[in-house]
Protein backbone atom coordinates (compact mmCIF):
# COMPACT_ATOMS: atom_id res chain seq x y z
CA UNK A 1 0.00 0.00 0.00
CA UNK A 2 1.44 3.02 -1.18
CA UNK A 3 1.90 5.94 1.82
CA UNK A 4 0.40 9.67 1.15
CA UNK A 5 2.28 12.21 2.33
CA UNK A 6 0.12 15.18 2.87
CA UNK A 7 2.14 18.03 2.30
CA UNK A 8 1.79 21.58 4.01
CA UNK A 9 -0.38 23.92 2.42
CA UNK A 10 1.12 26.67 0.19
CA UNK A 11 0.79 30.38 1.73
CA UNK A 12 0.32 32.72 -0.56
CA UNK A 13 2.83 35.59 -0.70
CA UNK A 14 0.72 38.33 0.96
CA UNK A 15 -0.55 36.46 3.53
CA UNK A 16 3.20 35.40 4.21
CA UNK A 17 4.06 38.87 4.08
CA UNK A 18 1.23 39.78 6.63
CA UNK A 19 2.47 37.49 9.33
CA UNK A 20 6.04 38.77 8.88
CA UNK A 21 4.65 42.43 9.29
CA UNK A 22 2.42 41.39 12.13
CA UNK A 23 5.19 39.76 14.11
CA UNK A 24 8.01 42.88 13.60
CA UNK A 25 7.75 45.78 15.35
CA UNK A 26 8.04 48.14 12.03
CA UNK A 27 4.31 48.74 11.21
CA UNK A 28 2.18 50.10 13.95
CA UNK A 29 -0.72 47.10 13.50
CA UNK A 30 -3.96 48.23 14.33
CA UNK A 31 -6.57 46.33 16.19
CA UNK A 32 -10.43 45.11 16.09
CA UNK A 33 -12.38 47.87 16.42
CA UNK A 34 -9.89 50.42 15.98
CA UNK A 35 -10.25 53.39 12.84
CA UNK A 36 -8.51 52.90 9.95
CA UNK A 37 -7.57 55.08 6.74
CA UNK A 38 -7.44 53.50 3.44
CA UNK A 39 -7.51 54.11 -0.19
CA UNK A 40 -10.23 52.91 -2.56
CA UNK A 41 -8.54 50.79 -5.00
CA UNK A 42 -12.07 48.90 -6.23
CA UNK A 43 -16.04 49.29 -6.44
CA UNK A 44 -18.96 47.08 -6.87
CA UNK A 45 -22.30 46.98 -5.98
CA UNK A 46 -20.92 44.08 -3.15
CA UNK A 47 -18.27 45.06 -1.73
CA UNK A 48 -15.57 47.95 -1.85
CA UNK A 49 -11.91 46.98 -0.98
CA UNK A 50 -9.11 49.12 0.18
CA UNK A 51 -5.33 49.62 0.00
CA UNK A 52 -4.33 49.87 3.50
CA UNK A 53 -1.33 51.91 3.21
CA UNK A 54 0.45 49.04 1.27
CA UNK A 55 0.27 46.53 4.19
CA UNK A 56 -2.64 44.42 3.10
CA UNK A 57 -5.96 44.27 1.23
CA UNK A 58 -9.05 45.18 3.18
CA UNK A 59 -12.79 44.27 2.15
CA UNK A 60 -15.77 46.09 2.74
CA UNK A 61 -19.06 43.88 2.33
CA UNK A 62 -22.27 42.61 3.22
CA UNK A 63 -24.01 44.40 5.69
CA UNK A 64 -20.88 46.50 6.60
CA UNK A 65 -20.75 48.25 3.56
CA UNK A 66 -23.93 50.52 4.92
CA UNK A 67 -23.16 53.44 7.57
CA UNK A 68 -25.01 56.19 9.12
CA UNK A 69 -23.19 58.97 7.82
CA UNK A 70 -23.97 58.68 4.10
CA UNK A 71 -20.67 59.69 3.43
CA UNK A 72 -19.70 56.12 1.62
CA UNK A 73 -22.52 56.77 -0.71
CA UNK A 74 -20.48 57.88 -3.93
CA UNK A 75 -17.04 56.40 -3.14
CA UNK A 76 -15.13 56.17 -6.27
CA UNK A 77 -11.54 54.55 -7.00
CA UNK A 78 -8.99 56.93 -5.67
CA UNK A 79 -10.90 58.37 -2.79
CA UNK A 80 -9.10 57.89 0.85
CA UNK A 81 -11.60 56.64 3.16
CA UNK A 82 -11.80 55.22 6.95
CA UNK A 83 -13.41 52.14 8.61
CA UNK A 84 -13.33 50.29 11.32
CA UNK A 85 -11.67 46.75 11.67
CA UNK A 86 -13.87 43.79 12.42
CA UNK A 87 -10.87 40.80 11.71
CA UNK A 88 -7.21 41.59 11.17
CA UNK A 89 -7.12 38.36 8.05
CA UNK A 90 -10.42 36.64 6.81
CA UNK A 91 -10.56 33.64 4.76
CA UNK A 92 -8.93 35.06 2.05
CA UNK A 93 -6.21 36.50 3.81
CA UNK A 94 -7.48 39.74 3.64
CA UNK A 95 -8.37 42.61 6.32
CA UNK A 96 -11.81 42.45 7.07
CA UNK A 97 -13.66 45.92 7.74
CA UNK A 98 -16.90 47.88 8.51
CA UNK A 99 -18.18 51.52 7.04
CA UNK A 100 -21.41 50.51 9.49
CA UNK A 101 -19.41 51.22 12.46
CA UNK A 102 -17.24 53.53 10.91
CA UNK A 103 -20.05 55.91 10.21
CA UNK A 104 -21.84 55.33 12.94
CA UNK A 105 -18.87 56.35 15.20
CA UNK A 106 -17.67 58.93 12.97
CA UNK A 107 -21.73 60.52 12.89
CA UNK A 108 -21.67 60.53 17.12
CA UNK A 109 -18.26 62.27 17.39
CA UNK A 110 -19.44 64.92 15.02
CA UNK A 111 -22.29 65.67 17.12
CA UNK A 112 -19.97 65.76 19.89
CA UNK A 113 -18.24 68.22 18.08
CA UNK A 114 -21.05 69.79 17.09
CA UNK A 115 -21.77 70.25 20.79
CA UNK A 116 -18.67 71.22 21.44
CA UNK A 117 -18.25 74.14 19.40
CA UNK A 118 -21.91 75.35 19.98
CA UNK A 119 -22.43 75.12 16.15
CA UNK A 120 -26.10 76.25 14.85
CA UNK A 121 -27.07 73.54 11.91
CA UNK A 122 -30.36 73.39 10.15
CA UNK A 123 -32.64 70.32 10.63
CA UNK A 124 -36.19 69.55 9.42
CA UNK A 125 -39.12 68.17 12.12
CA UNK A 126 -39.59 64.48 10.96
CA UNK A 127 -42.76 64.32 13.28
CA UNK A 128 -44.40 66.06 17.06
CA UNK A 129 -45.39 64.07 20.06
CA UNK A 130 -46.83 65.45 23.63
CA UNK A 131 -42.86 66.25 24.61
CA UNK A 132 -41.61 68.35 21.09
CA UNK A 133 -40.24 67.02 18.06
CA UNK A 134 -38.27 64.79 16.54
CA UNK A 135 -35.89 65.48 13.76
CA UNK A 136 -32.81 64.44 12.39
CA UNK A 137 -28.65 65.68 12.69
CA UNK A 138 -27.17 63.69 9.66
CA UNK A 139 -28.98 60.07 10.08
CA UNK A 140 -29.02 60.81 13.67
CA UNK A 141 -32.38 60.87 15.22
CA UNK A 142 -32.90 63.59 17.73
CA UNK A 143 -35.50 65.55 19.48
CA UNK A 144 -36.20 69.30 20.14
CA UNK A 145 -38.42 69.41 23.92
CA UNK A 146 -41.24 71.77 23.92
CA UNK A 147 -39.37 74.21 26.04
CA UNK A 148 -36.02 74.34 23.81
CA UNK A 149 -38.40 76.16 21.10
CA UNK A 150 -37.94 79.44 20.23
CA UNK A 151 -40.85 82.36 20.98
CA UNK A 152 -41.74 82.04 17.26
CA UNK A 153 -42.88 78.00 17.62
CA UNK A 154 -43.89 77.89 21.32
CA UNK A 155 -47.11 76.64 21.84
CA UNK A 156 -48.84 78.73 24.35
CA UNK A 157 -52.23 77.66 24.52
CA UNK A 158 -54.55 78.61 27.49
CA UNK A 159 -54.58 76.04 30.32
CA UNK A 160 -51.98 73.96 28.88
CA UNK A 161 -54.01 72.11 27.04
CA UNK A 162 -52.19 69.19 25.90
CA UNK A 163 -54.20 68.02 23.23
CA UNK A 164 -54.22 71.60 21.14
CA UNK A 165 -50.29 71.75 21.65
CA UNK A 166 -50.01 68.67 20.14
CA UNK A 167 -52.19 70.03 17.25
CA UNK A 168 -50.19 73.31 17.30
CA UNK A 169 -46.51 71.02 17.53
CA UNK A 170 -47.96 69.09 14.56
CA UNK A 171 -48.26 72.10 12.20
CA UNK A 172 -44.21 72.14 12.40
CA UNK A 173 -43.70 68.85 10.94
CA UNK A 174 -41.99 69.97 7.05
CA UNK A 175 -40.59 72.54 8.62
CA UNK A 176 -36.73 73.44 8.52
CA UNK A 177 -35.52 74.80 12.47
CA UNK A 178 -32.17 76.47 13.20
CA UNK A 179 -30.61 74.53 16.19
CA UNK A 180 -27.68 73.59 18.53
CA UNK A 181 -26.94 70.53 19.80
CA UNK A 182 -27.86 70.44 23.67
CA UNK A 183 -26.79 66.85 24.72
CA UNK A 184 -25.19 63.73 22.88
CA UNK A 185 -24.98 60.21 24.40
CA UNK A 186 -24.13 57.65 22.22
CA UNK A 187 -24.61 55.13 24.64
CA UNK A 188 -27.82 55.49 24.94
CA UNK A 189 -28.55 57.10 21.60
CA UNK A 190 -29.63 60.35 22.69
CA UNK A 191 -29.33 63.57 20.73
CA UNK A 192 -31.19 66.22 22.04
CA UNK A 193 -31.05 69.51 20.34
CA UNK A 194 -32.16 73.19 20.89
CA UNK A 195 -33.99 76.09 18.69
CA UNK A 196 -33.76 78.50 21.72
CA UNK A 197 -30.63 77.94 22.32
CA UNK A 198 -30.02 78.83 18.41
CA UNK A 199 -32.12 81.77 18.10
CA UNK A 200 -30.51 83.21 21.09
CA UNK A 201 -27.19 83.49 19.82
CA UNK A 202 -28.66 84.97 16.81
CA UNK A 203 -30.80 88.00 19.19
CA UNK A 204 -27.48 88.16 21.15
CA UNK A 205 -26.87 91.41 19.88
CA UNK A 206 -29.89 93.07 19.57
CA UNK A 207 -30.89 92.16 23.04
CA UNK A 208 -27.65 93.99 24.15
CA UNK A 209 -29.42 97.12 22.95
CA UNK A 210 -31.71 97.07 25.42
CA UNK A 211 -31.48 98.07 29.20
CA UNK A 212 -33.39 97.62 32.69
CA UNK A 213 -36.02 100.41 32.61
CA UNK A 214 -35.98 101.16 29.47
CA UNK A 215 -40.18 101.48 27.20
CA UNK A 216 -41.25 99.21 24.03
CA UNK A 217 -43.92 99.24 21.97
CA UNK A 218 -45.14 96.37 20.77
CA UNK A 219 -47.96 93.43 19.70
CA UNK A 220 -49.53 90.97 21.94
CA UNK A 221 -48.65 87.74 20.94
CA UNK A 222 -50.10 85.74 23.41
CA UNK A 223 -52.54 86.13 26.42
CA UNK A 224 -52.02 83.28 29.23
CA UNK A 225 -53.98 82.55 32.53
CA UNK A 226 -50.36 84.48 33.98
CA UNK A 227 -50.01 87.68 31.79
CA UNK A 228 -49.65 88.55 28.16
CA UNK A 229 -46.29 88.47 25.92
CA UNK A 230 -45.44 91.24 24.11
CA UNK A 231 -43.38 91.05 20.62
CA UNK A 232 -41.15 94.43 20.07
CA UNK A 233 -38.37 95.46 18.19
CA UNK A 234 -36.08 92.68 16.11
CA UNK A 235 -38.76 89.65 17.02
CA UNK A 236 -37.88 90.35 20.74
CA UNK A 237 -40.45 89.16 23.18
CA UNK A 238 -41.02 89.34 26.52
CA UNK A 239 -43.60 88.54 29.37
CA UNK A 240 -45.97 90.75 31.28
CA UNK A 241 -46.77 88.78 33.92
CA UNK A 242 -50.57 89.44 35.15
CA UNK A 243 -49.43 91.12 38.42
CA UNK A 244 -47.49 93.62 36.15
CA UNK A 245 -50.12 94.29 33.67
CA UNK A 246 -52.18 97.09 36.08
CA UNK A 247 -52.45 98.38 39.40
CA UNK A 248 -55.82 96.19 40.30
CA UNK A 249 -56.52 93.02 40.84
CA UNK A 250 -56.78 90.96 37.22
CA UNK A 251 -58.07 87.28 37.19
CA UNK A 252 -58.35 86.77 33.75
CA UNK A 253 -55.93 88.82 31.35
CA UNK A 254 -58.05 87.75 28.19
CA UNK A 255 -60.54 89.94 29.82
CA UNK A 256 -58.93 92.96 29.00
CA UNK A 257 -55.93 91.99 26.10
CA UNK A 258 -56.18 91.01 22.50
CA UNK A 259 -53.76 89.09 19.91
CA UNK A 260 -52.67 91.69 17.73
CA UNK A 261 -53.24 94.50 20.15
CA UNK A 262 -51.01 97.26 20.40
CA UNK A 263 -49.55 98.37 24.00
CA UNK A 264 -46.75 99.77 25.75
CA UNK A 265 -44.75 97.90 28.57
CA UNK A 266 -41.58 99.10 30.56
CA UNK A 267 -38.66 96.74 30.73
CA UNK A 268 -38.08 95.57 34.59
CA UNK A 269 -35.48 92.71 34.26
CA UNK A 270 -33.65 90.91 31.51
CA UNK A 271 -32.50 87.30 32.46
CA UNK A 272 -30.00 85.98 29.59
CA UNK A 273 -33.13 86.03 26.78
CA UNK A 274 -35.77 86.14 29.10
CA UNK A 275 -37.62 89.67 28.87
CA UNK A 276 -39.88 91.37 31.82
CA UNK A 277 -41.91 93.91 31.35
CA UNK A 278 -44.30 95.98 33.29
CA UNK A 279 -47.31 97.89 31.78
CA UNK A 280 -48.53 99.23 35.29
CA UNK A 281 -45.35 100.95 36.08
CA UNK A 282 -46.18 103.24 33.08
CA UNK A 283 -48.92 104.76 34.83
CA UNK A 284 -49.24 106.28 38.17
CA UNK A 285 -49.66 104.70 40.83
CA UNK A 286 -53.75 104.80 42.29
CA UNK A 287 -52.76 103.80 45.90
CA UNK A 288 -50.44 106.97 46.22
CA UNK A 289 -53.13 109.53 46.12
CA UNK A 290 -56.31 107.33 47.72
CA UNK A 291 -56.04 108.90 50.66
CA UNK A 292 -57.72 111.91 48.39
CA UNK A 293 -60.53 109.55 47.78
CA UNK A 294 -61.06 107.56 50.92
CA UNK A 295 -60.64 106.97 54.52
CA UNK A 296 -61.16 104.80 57.50
CA UNK A 297 -64.77 104.90 58.73
CA UNK A 298 -66.08 106.01 55.41
CA UNK A 299 -69.03 103.88 54.23
CA UNK A 300 -68.63 103.58 49.89
CA UNK A 301 -70.41 101.25 47.65
CA UNK A 302 -68.93 98.81 46.00
CA UNK A 303 -69.01 95.92 43.20
CA UNK A 304 -68.80 92.41 43.96
CA UNK A 305 -66.30 90.86 41.33
CA UNK A 306 -65.34 87.70 42.88
CA UNK A 307 -65.86 85.27 45.92
CA UNK A 308 -63.70 83.52 47.52
CA UNK A 309 -64.27 81.27 50.74
CA UNK A 310 -62.13 84.17 52.55
CA UNK A 311 -63.86 86.89 51.45
CA UNK A 312 -64.87 89.22 48.99
CA UNK A 313 -63.07 90.87 46.43
CA UNK A 314 -64.54 94.48 45.88
CA UNK A 315 -64.57 97.20 43.30
CA UNK A 316 -64.83 100.78 44.50
CA UNK A 317 -63.44 102.41 41.78
CA UNK A 318 -62.25 101.09 38.17
CA UNK A 319 -58.66 101.49 39.79
CA UNK A 320 -59.11 100.63 43.78
CA UNK A 321 -60.19 97.01 44.65
CA UNK A 322 -60.96 95.95 48.52
CA UNK A 323 -61.27 93.03 50.04
CA UNK A 324 -63.82 91.97 52.78
CA UNK A 325 -62.67 89.23 55.07
CA UNK A 326 -65.64 86.76 56.08
CA UNK A 327 -65.41 87.74 59.34
CA UNK A 328 -66.57 90.98 58.51
CA UNK A 329 -69.15 90.16 56.41
CA UNK A 330 -71.78 89.09 59.20
CA UNK A 331 -72.33 89.14 63.10
CA UNK A 332 -72.60 85.05 63.18
CA UNK A 333 -70.52 82.96 61.29
CA UNK A 334 -71.02 82.09 57.82
CA UNK A 335 -71.36 78.39 56.97
CA UNK A 336 -71.32 79.76 52.93
CA UNK A 337 -70.11 82.77 52.11
CA UNK A 338 -72.30 82.70 48.95
CA UNK A 339 -75.54 83.54 51.21
CA UNK A 340 -73.85 87.19 51.81
CA UNK A 341 -73.47 88.21 48.31
CA UNK A 342 -73.23 87.01 44.37
CA UNK A 343 -70.89 88.33 41.58
CA UNK A 344 -71.92 91.73 40.58
CA UNK A 345 -73.90 92.97 43.73
CA UNK A 346 -73.15 96.26 44.62
CA UNK A 347 -73.31 97.02 48.45
CA UNK A 348 -72.78 99.62 50.63
CA UNK A 349 -69.30 98.67 53.40
CA UNK A 350 -67.23 100.27 55.79
CA UNK A 351 -63.56 100.97 55.28
CA UNK A 352 -61.73 99.08 58.01
CA UNK A 353 -58.17 99.78 56.94
CA UNK A 354 -56.03 101.46 54.31
CA UNK A 355 -52.66 100.35 53.81
CA UNK A 356 -51.43 102.26 50.49
CA UNK A 357 -47.79 101.29 50.35
CA UNK A 358 -49.01 97.62 50.78
CA UNK A 359 -52.38 98.13 47.90
CA UNK A 360 -54.13 97.04 50.78
CA UNK A 361 -57.75 98.12 51.64
CA UNK A 362 -60.12 96.35 54.16
CA UNK A 363 -63.57 96.43 54.06
CA UNK A 364 -66.87 95.66 56.28
CA UNK A 365 -70.58 95.34 56.14
CA UNK A 366 -70.65 94.05 60.34
CA UNK A 367 -69.21 97.88 61.20
CA UNK A 368 -71.33 99.53 58.94
CA UNK A 369 -73.85 100.91 61.68
CA UNK A 370 -71.25 100.92 64.24
CA UNK A 371 -69.66 104.03 65.56
CA UNK A 372 -65.82 104.59 65.46
CA UNK A 373 -63.80 103.59 67.40
CA UNK A 374 -60.82 105.43 68.53
CA UNK A 375 -58.30 103.32 66.93
CA UNK A 376 -60.55 103.93 63.30
CA UNK A 377 -60.25 107.35 64.46
CA UNK A 378 -56.69 107.46 65.20
CA UNK A 379 -55.97 106.03 61.51
CA UNK A 380 -58.73 108.34 59.56
CA UNK A 381 -56.90 111.19 61.05
CA UNK A 382 -53.56 110.16 59.97
CA UNK A 383 -54.66 108.66 55.99
CA UNK A 384 -56.51 112.06 55.44
CA UNK A 385 -54.69 114.77 53.58
CA UNK A 386 -53.39 117.23 55.22
CA UNK A 387 -55.82 120.57 54.87
CA UNK A 388 -54.46 123.27 52.64
CA UNK A 389 -55.54 126.87 52.93
CA UNK A 390 -59.18 127.76 52.09
CA UNK A 391 -60.24 123.90 51.83
CA UNK A 392 -63.34 122.40 53.38
CA UNK A 393 -62.70 120.10 56.59
CA UNK A 394 -63.64 116.50 55.94
CA UNK A 395 -66.76 115.58 57.02
CA UNK A 396 -67.12 112.51 59.10
CA UNK A 397 -69.16 109.63 57.20
CA UNK A 398 -73.43 109.91 58.57
CA UNK A 399 -72.49 113.79 59.59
Amino acid sequence: MEEVVQKPAVESAETSELKQLLASDAVKIPKPGELIKGKVIAVSKAEVRLDIDGLTTGVVRGREFFDESDQYRDLKVGDEVEATVIELENENGEMELSFRFAGHQRAWDQLTVMQRESTPIEVVVTEANKGGLMTRVGSVLGFLPVSQLSPEHYPRVPGGDKAKILERLRLLAGTKLLVKVIDVNETEGKLIVSEKAAWEEKQKDVLARYRVGDTVTGKVTAVTDFGVFLEFGEHLEGLVHISELAWQRIDKPADLFQLGQEMSAKIINIQGSKIFLSAKQLVDDPWKSITDRYQVGQVVKGKVLKINPFGLFVELDEKIHGLAHVSELSDAPLADITKAATIGDELEFKIISIEPKNHRLGLSRRKLHEPMSAPEAAKTEASAPAPTEGSAPVQEPGA
